[in-house]
């Protein structure tokens, strides 16, 4: 059984190694961070979505959670040390599908690191992104975020904040202007009396007045009418934000929603985000259809269609958005196949197209769904469609936390390509260097794919072989070489824990986690990344950074391919690409930028 050591607003606190007998009297006692709990009880309602950075031991984002029951709240911790105990507290009071925690740190700012340096102390209250020369800390990189992107996606609109004083460079980038009401600690410590002073004013310069009865001097509850805030969208609108993001170890990704003469309603257009879903007989929304990814829907709940309805009779699954990406495919529309193994029965899959254009599945998604054993009817719905008996399987897989599958996802893929004999040498190579400058690609891929063919690697192209060749490859090799791509997210599907799996980072990016934590969870497998870029090339004033290509830094992956035993340690040693070679083969509008080197 738990031990509970505090108890806080009716949030049972269970022991902690962060937890001393001072902390836990001023916990019972309501004084450990009173103000702002106080303020965040006073302004978060039932309808908002709660932005938390800086989550400390959780107690603050998880006293609102179960006490004001907003829609959702999602949490920022960068000190990875804190996330177990915060969700055995989420977990103790069944609140984790409300709220969850994030070991990220949100950014702003036109030069965004992806990774920031967090110090941590020995008592969690004196680590900081700040270093300071009188503690005795340990510096670890953090992946980041952008903080208006994640705010937007979310659809924010009450915003708590205590992250030690990193509160003033970020309110001097960020839009406030999404929110109704913002809960603040500030340090005058570390920016002193006039940073303070700069925080406050920021604030009122957004439209925000203090709420005196819940502020102290260095805690602010301010708030503004929802009539001023200006960023509409960011509100809460839509059924599927009445859920948290789909999660691998439970909630409603794992339930499947039973609905009689179901109306699946395909999308108008194609865009990022559309309305396209699932409402029931009533035509009342069923939020669970909805396609999510990180923690955004990109479906919406669209309108009961006027006029006839094509009728589809018997017992059917719901496959969700069938997208015509390859990568976005294998992770986004597979993720309910998993209903197959609770309603065998079923009379088929129903999808809807990600835009009008895609009218027919193509060959290549065929094939996949016979590698996954998929031998029910497949409807496309390209108008609205009425279904006798729908059956909504929870989304099982994805991008975000999701992309670790929940346990129904990964028992119904463990069979994947079952029946495809291993055939192939044991050293391979999956290239990108025959896809286009806009897909991404790999400066020196060419040069590095001659040197491993020299180590007896097999220089594979996926794209030119169907996916029961693929699989044959992927199960055959047993040293495994990658440049990042959707290429990885499929051979996840094959992995097995025995192979030696190497993957090339091409940009530094948020995908690289994602697809190892894909590979962790579905293969069992430990991939070791390489990151050795010298440098990135893009276009002038190229606002999107995946379209920026990535330079390999030769001699630094080949010290990195050797000491992993991916290749020998006496072969010649390799070279830099000479700058002229790259500007003719990729064009002279590309400009070449030095990035630092991650440490080995």
């Amino acid at each position: 059984m738990t031990e509970i050591v505090a108890t806080c607003h009716g949030l049972r606190i269970p022991a902690s190694n962060f937890l001393n007998e001072t902390r836990i009297k001023r916990i019972n006692a309501a004084r450990y961070e009173g103000t702002e709990i106080a303020g965040a009880l006073h302004v978060v309602e039932p309808g908002d979505r709660v932005l938390e950075l800086g989550a400390g031991l959780g107690i603050v984002g998880a006293v609102t959670a179960l006490n004001r029951k907003p829609q959702a709240v999602l949490s920022f911790e960068a000190n990875p040390a804190l996330l177990p105990h915060i969700n055995a507290l989420y977990a103790e009071n069944k609140l984790s599908e409300r709220i969850r925690v994030v070991n990220t740190v949100l950014v702003a700012g036109t030069e965004q690191p992806d990774t920031v340096t967090f110090h941590v102390h020995s008592s969690y209250l004196g680590s900081s992104l700040i270093d300071n020369a009188k503690r005795k800390t340990t510096a670890i990189d953090i992946p980041t975020a952008d903080f208006d992107d994640t705010a937007a996606d979310f659809g924010a609109t009450i915003l708590l904040i205590d992250i030690e004083g990193g509160e003033l460079e970020l309110f001097r980038q960020i839009d406030l202007t999404r929110f109704r009401a913002v809960v603040v600690e500030f340090h005058p410590e570390v920016y002193g009396i006039d940073g303070m002073k700069e925080c406050k004013n920021i604030l009122r310069q957004a439209g925000f007045s203090k709420i005196g009865e819940k502020s102290t001097r260095t805690v602010w509850t301010c708030a503004r009418a929802v009539s001023d805030v200006q960023d509409k969208t960011s509100l809460p609108d839509d059924a599927a934000r009445s859920l948290p993001p789909p999660a691998p170890d439970g909630g409603w990704s794992t339930r499947i929603t039973e609905l009689a003469q179901a109306v699946v309603v395909p999308p108008e257009s194609r865009s990022f985000v559309s309305a396209s879903g699932v409402l029931d007989a009533d035509g009342a929304p069923c939020p669970s259809a909805a396609l999510w990814r990180n923690i955004r829907p990109l479906t919406l709940s669209p309108k009961m269609p006027s006029g006839e309805t094509r009728k589809l009779p018997g017992t059917w699954i719901w496959g969700g958005t069938l997208a015509g990406h390859f990568g976005h495919f294998l992770m986004e529309s597979t993720g309910r196949l998993w209903g197959l193994d609770e309603y065998p029965e079923a009379d088929g899959i129903v999808f809807v197209p990600k835009g009008p254009k895609l009218t027919a599945l193509y060959q290549w998604q065929k094939d996949f769904l016979d590698l996954a054993g998929v031998t029910k009817r497949i409807e496309l719905a390209t108008s609205p469609l009425q279904v006798e008996r729908l059956l909504v399987p929870g989304q099982g897989l994805g991008l975000g936390d999701i992309v670790q599958g929940t346990q129904a996802t990964r028992a119904f893929f463990s069979r994947f390509g079952a029946s495809i004999a291993p055939d192939g040498g044991e050293k391979l190579y999956i290239s990108r260097s025959g896809l286009s400058l806009q897909k991404g690609l790999l400066i020196g891929e060419h040069e590095l794919e001659d040197r491993l063919a020299a180590e007896g690697y097999e220089i594979f192209h996926p794209q030119k072989h169907r996916l029961s060749v693929q699989v044959a490859r992927y199960k055959a090799a047993q040293k495994i070489i990658a440049a990042e791509g959707s290429a990885v997210h499929f051979f996840a599907l094959v992995a097995r824990p025995h192979q030696q799996f190497g993957m090339i980072i091409r940009r530094r990016s948020r995908a690289t986690d994602q697809i190892n934590a894909h590979l962790q969870s579905f293969g069992g497998i430990e991939p070791v990344n390489f990151d050795a870029l010298r440098r990135t090339w893009a276009r002038p004033n190229q606002p999107r950074a995946r379209l920026a290509l990535g330079e390999l830094d030769l001699p630094r992956l080949q010290g990195m391919l050797a000491s992993n035993g991916f290749i020998s340690t006496d072969a010649a040693a390799w070279s830099h690409l000479e700058e002229a070679a790259i500007i003719a083969r990729i064009g002279r509008k590309f400009r070449p930028k030095d990035i630092v080197q991650a440490q080995t």
